[in-house]
């Protein structure tokens, strides 16, 4: 959509009143093609700064009319037609202002050529200068033994490394009751932070960045990952059904463990075990950290209702739920810096039976908190990144771009005060789709990375990509599967 044509012979300042709006496309021979009418409701309230988004006033000549034209960036222009964004109130009301300033007929709102971003859009995340919106999404791959990363993921990230590129590591161990994948690194030993640094060393001297992500699986585990073979912990005793199954130490599948609920004397425990991990990723050399609160793991078992039957200040309301995540964000920002913390959530995904009875308000309640922590503390996130609704653990889900799915996640992404990272079953085109039509800054891909090292140059030119084979994605071997994927020039 490039114009909107508002109307506003009907609309008054003096009481609440209605304008026509009419969607417009210009075509190739500047005529006006009709898209869609509707009506706007005209509040009379003051009309709410909007940093950033007029990016210029002036007037011209449409089709024998005088018209007063705004420009201003596309979530603007989206928020207009779909009358339901926050600002769409205060753009009709600033609409009417400006009509009876100039006693124009018409404002035409210019949808802004300066915020038309793409993928390779340069982007300013924090203190990062990226150079394009590609970002390697965290994937557990089960390939370091005794949870010791080795050379082979020194050459699996650098493979995937570009100049101003952005990877966010396999999702690493932050204790020894983490772990439910066989060798699966972590970053709770002195031994494992000296390997972490070859790999960081290495991203850096091809010009790139990386972030560690923190993981716990909670409940998602067994008793052979466990010390001492004990009960995983979680923030319940409800085990995982049956239909679930997990990978064990020799690579074939297993049924879960029954977890154990941590006693509310434990918890603190368990964050300093984040803070811990966060400050060995620091000296590791990371340029950040990601904390992993999505698909069915510890944080997870804590946000989601189905799950959390806790009655202690951990537990219940969607306050006391999002409360284990809060503390552990305060914690890790203290010690990892302002601007290198990155949150992942996936309020609308079942895995591991993470299921929520409202995930939109469950997602709205977590970015409501965030956003308070970042306005009232200046505690600045790197991200928020979030897994798109469409997406599942055996494949993705075709149900459409204009679905309940779409909606979720423009709701999350408006609402978030800061860069927002999507994640789920991305195509180029899709992700190309979703930074134009500004529903994500940056975009994570996942299979499409582990096939293709040369993801970035691939999407660049819009070439032809390699098959994952799925079969060794979460297999030992070094090479196969995992360094061994062709660049298309070699």
């Amino acid at each position: 959509m490039d114009w909107v044509k508002v109307n506003t012979d009907n609309a008054s300042m003096g009481n609440p009143g209605v304008a026509e709006a009419d969607g417009l496309i210009r075509d190739e021979d500047d005529q006006w093609l009709t898209g869609f009418g509707q009506k706007i409701g005209i509040a009379t309230s003051v009309i709410a700064e909007l940093w950033g988004v007029l990016f210029g006033l002036e007037e011209e000549w449409h089709l024998g009319f005088r018209c007063v034209v705004l420009e201003m960036d596309s979530l603007m222009v989206q928020d207009l037609i779909s009358i339901r964004g926050p600002n769409a109130p205060q753009l009709a009301t600033l609409f009417i202002l400006l009509s009876q300033i100039d006693q124009s007929n018409y404002l035409l709102i210019r949808e802004s050529q300066r915020d038309m971003t793409d993928l390779f859009t340069p982007y300013k995340l924090g203190n990062f200068n990226l150079s394009h919106r590609i970002v390697l999404a965290p994937m557990t791959r089960c390939r370091a033994m005794n949870g010791i990363p080795s050379a082979a993921h020194v050459e699996y990230y650098t493979q995937r490394t570009t100049p101003g590129g952005l990877l966010i590591t396999e999702g690493t161990l932050i204790s020894d009751t983490a772990a439910g994948f066989p060798q699966t690194p972590g970053i709770y030993t002195e031994e494992q932070v000296e390997a972490w640094k070859e790999v960081v060393d290495s991203v850096h001297a091809k010009g790139g960045f990386i972030f560690c992500q923190l993981w716990h699986v909670g409940r998602a585990s067994h008793t052979v990952y466990q010390p001492g073979g004990n009960a995983p912990i979680s923030s319940t005793n409800k085990g995982i059904s049956d239909k679930w199954e997990i990978i064990m130490p020799d690579g074939s599948l297993g049924p879960l463990s029954q977890p154990r609920a941590l006693k509310t004397s434990e918890i603190p425990h368990v964050i300093e075990d984040y803070r811990q991990a966060a400050i060995n990723a620091n000296r590791a050399g990371f340029d950040g950290v990601e904390i992993h609160g999505a698909h069915g793991y510890l944080i997870d078992q804590f946000l989601k209702d189905v799950i959390n039957d806790r009655t202690d200040e951990y537990g219940g309301s969607i306050e006391n739920r999002c409360r284990f995540l809060m503390e552990i964000v305060q914690a890790v920002v203290a010690v990892a810096g302002v601007g290198r913390v990155g949150v992942r959530i996936s309020p609308a995904i079942d895995h591991m039976d993470a299921m929520d009875s409202d995930p939109l308000n469950l997602g709205l309640a977590v970015i409501e908190r965030l956003n308070a922590l970042q306005e009232q503390l200046g505690l600045k996130l790197a991200y928020l990144h979030v897994t798109q609704p469409r997406f599942t653990v055996a494949g993705t889900k075709n149900l459409g771009e204009g679905g309940e799915e779409a909606k979720l996640m423009r709701a999350w992404r408006r609402a978030y005060q800061g860069t927002f990272m999507s994640s789920g079953g991305y195509t180029r085109e899709l992700g190309m789709k979703d930074v134009v039509n500004g529903d994500a800054d940056l975009i994570s891909y996942g299979r499409l990375f582990i096939s293709n090292p040369d993801l970035v140059f691939r999407f660049k030119i819009n070439a032809p990509l390699n098959e994952y084979n799925r079969g060794t994605f979460y297999t030992s071997d070094p090479v196969i599967g995992y360094t061994d994927y062709p660049f298309l020039r070699e």
